[in-house]
């Protein structure tokens, strides 16, 4: 049986002629920050003084001899294996070369049978390495200045418009030896498909052979779900076929259960003599599977082109975010830290997650968590914004790397669809690069060769897009909203968030608003700063090109731009970002099924940065991730403006009809009752209902005294939180803010201690006596780690809320009152 050492331990960092210890897995910035000799780039602007790291050269060493040597005594072959090396790395073992290496998005296994002494792992500079490879491939254009795409590398290291340049290097996924004798399992390949209720495993097993072993009689067996099957391997390849009749299917979150089933392939050496004792058993490999089909529908129609993901049978609006690193060093990612943040999305109503193009190929504890979850998986292939060379040595390079990830996160039931690349296709036709490229390859013969060669040879049951966004084929352009996906970037860019509404693109793959993170982030990040929209650690915490002018104009179309305010700034620009999206995705999917899907830049954070991200870098809770959980709810009531008046939109993404009784008020700001109608609505299954508004009750368009407001009987939703909430609420307001004639906020506050309220857990009750538009309490401002159960909430005169507080140090009335804002007269 395949024996396992791992090398986690016993390594050294060779810094400035000294070493220091180093930790595996890990990165020359996380070993220099643990002794001391950095200080932490994500705080004030320190990131410009370890700029130096990434440009100069690091070895990584351990002695091997100590490491059971009992253990490779007993076997006829010893492996060193790295399961990621960040990024050119010359390998050495008692001053002899093992290998060299150029990519961090694939494992490395190198021969080391009977080789013991020191081990070298020297790594160069990222930008040396690609500089060298730049030399031979020629210019190509990026984005951003610096050089990701010659090198094969995690490119949101070298900064992006929410990213620190912080360029890593190092051990950043496991290392360990690997002692086997006759044979191993290198590979396996699940392909798992469901067909007249009838769950079918093709499980296709890859064996290497040591040269003792190259005769040996070798046996495979694959158990799934209480069936079992078992073949011969044929030379290094043996294919099983299991069948498991009626098994329970896995579904996305909201549509039904997430069953898992265990797939073990055994590896067994039937030249063992068959005494007692004597162990056939050479390797074993396990994972967990899911049943289920998963296409894409691309058909053409009067509309355009679709983009619908289409799970076992069943069309679905696809609720997503798009992920980023949760942290610039990816190796200090925990299991517990990626459950915890994907817990979150899921909390939040998300049901696909995409991983984006310019981070990394995520550990299995990402898609073992997705797959539990219910969270479907779009995988970015690694480029974006940027033309890459499609000459050697990248090109071998993407190629091993494509297949080593797809045959090793092809078992997840959770992944959904391979993405070529992110807005690569779509920079070739409008960024310039085709006249600066002049011929030169840019990786479409990536995106619309090998890439897709790879994914049907290996994964065919899975669909493969080409990149995002994508229109299908040249004969559209890339970014066309009415073919394929769509990046919806030009509103955030130059226009008010209400243009979301002027188009239905067929699948909104990226779009998103700013605003900055939670004040205790800000605090911890930038110490002794006294805070101001551009005080200099804000702005370098601001990585957007007219970040700051961006923000500024969203507020300032709505709100007067508060001047030498900090904290009301803040508040304005987090509101801001809460409408804005909840403005697109409430208008997308009121169109559906034309409009199948959104997915909002950013789920997440990898610093302290003002960003797209509905969770800071810090991990705290922007109030846009309480709106997701409003917008993303299977049932949802909006109130659209148009031109002939407001149209109501009852949105059911639930697999049972919904008949409830919507009641439309119109009303003046003084709370005063206009006119007021009850209608009956019924809503088919993951159907939209939609109506004008009655006449009489719109408010006239250019009012700045009254309102809409339109409540529905809806479900409990207990993950809000613990206590449910009796109904839905849409409002229209026909002017902006700055505009509406809003009264003084009025309203009480009661505090009340929470059962086992030792913890700092408090309830606020906020009682109205006038209109009180987007309340909302920053929790953090009662202590940094305090947090609060509800986003912002508009309050009726007379309507009151229970805010549930966890974590609070400062939990008197004076220090609640100036944790809470609302929208305030202009």
């Amino acid at each position: 049986m395949k024996e396992v050492v791992q090398l986690n331990t016993g390594w050294s960092l060779r810094h400035d002629g000294g070493s220091l210890p180093a930790q595996v897995p890990g990165c020359v910035h996380t070993d220099l920050l643990r002794a001391d000799l950095i200080p932490d780039p994500y705080l004030g602007m320190n990131e410009r003084e370890v700029a130096w790291v990434g440009r100069r050269g690091w070895t990584y060493t351990r002695d091997l001899a100590a490491d059971d040597a009992a253990a490779a005594e007993r076997h006829e072959r010893t492996d060193l294996v790295f399961d990621g090396l960040d990024t050119a790395a010359v390998i050495t073992l008692d001053g002899q070369e093992l290998g060299r290496t150029r990519n961090m998005h694939r494992g490395h296994r190198f021969d080391v049978t009977g080789r013991h002494g020191p081990l070298h792992v020297v790594f160069a500079s990222a930008y040396d390495e690609a500089a060298s490879v730049r030399a031979l491939t020629g210019e190509r254009p990026n984005v951003y200045p610096e050089p990701s795409q010659y090198i094969r590398k995690m490119a949101c290291s070298f900064g992006w418009d929410w990213g620190p340049t912080l360029v890593t290097a190092g051990i950043w996924r496991p290392a360990r030896l690997e002692h086997w004798s006759t044979a191993r399992v290198s590979h396996v390949r699940p392909l798992v498909t469901v067909e007249d209720g009838v769950g079918r495993v093709r499980v296709h097993i890859d064996v290497e052979r040591t040269e003792q072993g190259a005769d040996h009689r070798l046996e495979v067996h694959a158990r799934v779900a209480g069936v079992e099957v078992q073949g011969v391997v044929d030379g290094s390849r043996a294919v099983l076929e299991l069948e498991v009749p009626d098994p329970d299917l896995w579904w996305p979150r909201g549509y039904g259960d997430q069953p898992l089933y265990d797939l073990e392939v055994t590896l067994l050496d039937r030249g063992v003599p068959d005494v007692e004792g004597a162990d056939a058993t050479l390797d074993v490999w396990q994972r967990r599977i899911g049943f289920r089909t998963v296409t894409v529908d691309r058909s053409a129609d009067e509309h355009g082109t679709g983009f619908t993901f289409v799970v076992n049978g069943v069309r679905t609006f696809a609720r997503g975010v798009n992920w980023i690193p949760d942290d610039v060093f990816p190796s200090r990612v925990t299991p517990e830290r990626y459950r915890t943040r994907l817990r979150q999305a899921a909390e939040a109503g998300v049901d696909l997650v995409r991983i984006w193009g310019g981070g990394i190929y995520e550990d299995d504890a990402f898609y073992d968590t997705c797959d539990e979850l219910g969270l479907m998986v779009w995988q970015d292939f690694l480029f974006a914004c940027a033309a890459y060379p499609e000459e050697q040595p990248l090109r071998g390079e993407v190629e091993a790397e494509a297949r080593d990830n797809v045959v090793r996160l092809m078992p997840h039931p959770s992944l959904v669809l391979w993405n070529g690349n992110n807005e690569n296709l779509w920079g070739f036709r409008d960024w310039d690069w085709e006249p600066e490229l002049d011929g030169d390859s840019w990786g479409e013969g990536y995106y619309l060769g090998l890439l897709p060669r790879i994914v049907a040879e290996l994964d065919p049951t899975r669909p493969y897009t080409a990149g995002s966004p994508w229109s299908g084929s040249w004969d559209h352009h890339p970014n066309d909203p009415a073919h394929g996906t769509h990046h919806s970037w030009e509103v955030w860019n130059r226009r008010d968030f209400a243009e979301y509404r002027d188009s239905v693109p067929r699948f909104v793959a990226e779009f998103g608003w700013q605003a900055p993170p939670a004040t205790a982030t800000l605090r911890r990040a930038l110490p002794g700063e006294v805070l101001a929209p551009d005080s200099p650690g804000m702005l370098h915490h601001q990585k957007a090109d007219d970040g700051n002018g961006k923000l500024n104009r969203g507020i300032e179309r709505h709100f007067a731009l508060p001047v030498d305010d900090f904290d009301r700034w803040h508040y304005l620009a987090q509101v801001v970002q809460a409408r804005a999206v909840a403005a697109g995705i409430e208008h997308w999917r009121s169109e559906w099924p034309v409009c199948a899907g959104t997915v909002v830049w950013q789920l997440n954070d990898c610093w302290p940065v003002s960003s797209w991200a509905a969770i800071d870098g810090d991990g705290r809770l922007k109030p846009l991730y309480h709106e997701l959980r409003r917008v993303y709810a299977d049932r949802l009531l909006t109130l659209r403006p148009g031109p002939e008046g407001p149209t109501l939109a009852v949105i059911n993404q639930s697999a049972e009809a919904w008949r409830t009784t919507v009641t439309l008020r119109r009303m003046r700001a003084d709370g005063t009752v206009v006119a007021e109608q009850e209608l009956d609505v019924r809503v088919g299954a993951r159907e939209v209902h939609r109506q004008p508004v009655p006449q009489g009750l719109a408010p006239d368009e250019s009012s700045a005294k009254e309102f809409l407001v339109a409540d529905a009987q809806g479900p409990t939703l207990p993950e809000r939180g613990g206590e449910s909430e009796s109904g839905l609420r849409a409002l229209h307001f026909p002017v902006t803010d700055r505009e509406f004639a809003y009264p003084t906020p009025d309203y009480d506050i009661v505090i009340e201690s929470a059962l086992g309220g030792d913890d700092g857990s408090v309830k606020v009750v906020v009682t109205a006596h006038s209109l009180v538009r987007d309340l909302l309490l920053q929790a953090d401002r009662l202590g940094p780690d305090a947090v609060c159960d509800t986003g912002l909430t508009t309050l009726l005169p007379g309507e009151r809320i229970c805010l549930r507080v966890r974590g609070a140090v400062e939990t008197g009335a004076n220090s609640v009152r100036a944790a809470l804002f609302c929208v305030e007269p202009a």
